[in-house]
């Protein structure tokens, strides 16, 4: 599979309990930053931080923070910065 563009799309399940996937697709080579920030922009959880080829990628987020507790129901935003890009997307923990 190869992309014609970069694109973050809709996580799976949303709402979702207790996991969810995030799947993205990147056209060319690039280094990726892919995190999980709460409503009021603080980093939740820090998923991937690293060179990818092209291609189309599933990260899975299980709901833990970078210290593996388990966050709280409510909305989070996943931010996929690819290349001096960014995209970012809603999502739904509820419990």
């Amino acid at each position: 599979f190869n992309p014609k563009e970069y694109n973050l799309h809709p996580n799976y399940p949303n709402p979702f309990n207790p996991s969810t996937n995030i799947l993205f697709e990147i056209p060319e080579p690039g280094f990726i930053e892919l995190n999980i920030f709460d409503i009021n922009g603080r980093l939740v959880k820090s998923l991937k931080s690293d060179y990818f080829i092209p291609g189309r990628y599933n990260i899975l987020w299980e709901g833990m923070d970078d210290s593996n507790n388990k966050v709280s129901s409510g909305i989070y935003i996943v931010s996929l910065i690819y290349n001096d890009k960014s995209i970012n997307r809603k999502i739904i923990l509820s419990k």
